[in-house]
């Protein structure tokens, strides 16, 4: 009994000392309605709405943020070693020969290489065929790509360049890439061979050809119509620092599995 009689006092003095903090509470209570009713409907209407707004968009953005997307998409000439690549970042395994592609290859993977204990996280690879008339297959997965890993066969560089530089020079100008600001790999493919060419090679070349693109096709129509957007700085010879998007150049070989610097470009674009 004397147990339950000290409960009870102790009660009561919490009881008492919570006393002042409720009509305190009370009080800050009571004059909030009292300022609320002072406010004017369309004001107190106006208040909510801009709160339930700001809600939204703030949850919008953290979704978008959430939904960063994932696909990695490669392309290129046909016979540059695209679906080779592709076999080799999937699963690291070897395709002797050309591999010619006549629809898109998708595969969702896990990069192999993680010498550095990265998070790894689920990547959607899409290989589009480099045949010209396949080539508008690009358009269906470039609103959702991350990067693009633009392969160039290093050992056939000079015969192919300009036709290189073309299908470049049309993705770089494509206003889903320009005003999602996509990073492009030119990925300099084959390096295994003693013949290939340099990384460093490939790019001057490139760049001289999209600067002589630039000028023709700006000649035929000063608008450009079969292009969105125009490459480089007006009176100025263009190079790929000069893009709206991140432009590098890296060398790889999909036979022998040296693919570091596109995997290594790959969780760039990708990384949470």
């Amino acid at each position: 009994m004397e147990g339950l009689e000290q409960w009870k006092d102790q009660l009561e003095q919490l009881k008492s000392q919570l006393e002042p903090w409720k009509n305190q509470l009370e009080k800050c209570l009571h004059e909030a309605i009292e300022y609320l009713n002072q406010i004017p409907p369309v004001q107190l209407y106006a208040a909510i709405a801009v709160l339930l707004i700001s809600t939204l968009l703030l949850l919008s953005i953290r979704l978008f943020k959430r939904a960063k997307s994932n696909t990695i998409i490669l392309t290129g000439l046909s016979g540059s070693g695209k679906t080779v690549l592709f076999y080799q970042l999937r699963d690291g395994s070897v395709h002797q020969g050309t591999i010619t592609s006549m629809e898109p290859n998708e595969s969702t993977i896990v990069l192999n290489s993680d010498s550095n204990k990265r998070k790894s996280k689920p990547v959607h690879i899409v290989d589009i065929p480099g045949h010209s008339r396949l080539r508008p297959k690009l358009d269906e997965f470039l609103p959702r790509a991350a990067g693009i890993v633009f392969v160039v066969d290093s050992l056939e560089f000079l015969p192919n360049c300009r036709l290189a530089s073309e299908y470049l020079y049309d993705i770089l100008t494509k206003a889903s890439v320009v005003k999602k600001k996509i990073p492009v790999l030119i990925c300099c493919n084959k390096n295994d061979k003693v013949t290939a060419h340099t990384k460093e090679f490939i790019r001057k070349q490139m760049e001289k050809e999209i600067d002589k693109l630039r000028a023709s096709r700006s000649a035929i129509s000063a608008a450009d119509i079969s292009n969105d957007f125009t490459l480089g700085v007006p009176e100025e010879p263009f190079t790929f620092s000069q893009c709206r998007n991140k432009v590098t150049v890296a060398e790889s070989s999909g036979l022998t599995g040296e693919v570091g610097q596109v995997e290594q470009f790959i969780w760039e674009c990708v990384k949470p």
